[in-house]
């Protein structure tokens, strides 16, 4: 079985939900159009950008428009998307929350956030989730986690042992620590031996500019695709009989060991 996955890069729009609404729009339908994917991933908190003080006033209440916008988009293209993540507000907080629908234009997972990362004042304006990144897309057992949460490599294990096959990453991640990124996903897709879909932002905001850098790897950790800085596309196509043979040939989960591992 094999997926064609794009990534959607963009430079989001600081503090203004109508604008990167209405720019993910014409960016889903002009993927669709030139790339024919199977799978299109958002980068993270693509409504909002970093605009953290101001969220009580720009958060997605219930997380309501963002779910509908996302449903529809999926329904209409024919494509599933994993819908990068948004500011939703409730009335515990503010939670860093990625929608995942189906061709159908169905909702099939809700992830938020699970490690907040203080060093951008996150802890200051949301909470954590709670859930699980794990789902099932385009037939195939995923997971879907959200920027910092890469530095966490029993996180992400959590999900690979119960069976996912792509992991879906979305971030903000800031040019400063380029390094720091491509080398944690390559690590993440080699020690998984699964495929990783990593979708940043490109631009900047008030505070930070964005490393860009998308990628999509194998898992033997070969890249497949990788954007430069600038807003755009990157494509390819999955083969995901690979994972398969690649945990065949080095059997990492059947030698693991975790109870020695605490």
């Amino acid at each position: 079985m094999n997926l064609v996955i794009t990534c959607i890069q963009l430079d989001i729009k600081f503090g203004d939900p109508t604008f990167n609404y209405q720019q993910v729009s014409h960016l889903v339908k002009d993927a669709v159009e030139k790339e024919n994917p199977d799978v299109i991933l958002l980068p993270e908190l693509w409504t909002t950008g970093y605009d953290l003080t101001r969220l009580d006033e720009i958060a997605d209440h219930e997380g309501l428009k963002s779910q509908q916008f996302i449903s529809e988009l999926a329904k209409e293209y024919n494509v599933n998307i994993v819908g990068g993540s948004i500011a939703k507000k409730n009335q515990d907080g503010v939670t860093n929350t990625m929608y995942v629908a189906n061709r159908d234009g169905e909702l099939v997972h809700e992830y938020s956030k699970l490690h907040i990362f203080k060093l951008m004042d996150e802890h200051h304006h949301l909470i954590a989730g709670k859930e699980k990144g794990l789902f099932e897309l385009a037939g195939t057992k995923s997971a879907g986690v959200i920027c910092y949460d890469i530095r966490f490599p029993e996180w992400i294990r959590s999900h690979t042992t119960r069976g996912a096959e792509i992991l879906y990453v979305v971030a903000e991640w800031p040019l400063a620590r380029l390094y720091h990124w491509r080398t944690l996903l390559l690590s993440r897709a080699i020690e998984n031996q699964c495929y990783v879909i990593a979708c940043n932002r490109s631009g900047s905001d008030p505070n930070n500019v964005f490393a860009g850098h998308s990628m999509i790897i194998d898992p033997w950790g070969e890249i497949l695709a990788e954007a430069d800085e600038n807003s755009g596309f990157i494509s390819a196509s999955l083969d995901l009989q690979k994972v398969k043979e690649v945990r065949k040939q080095i059997p990492i989960f059947e030698d693991r060991l975790p109870e020695f591992y605490d």
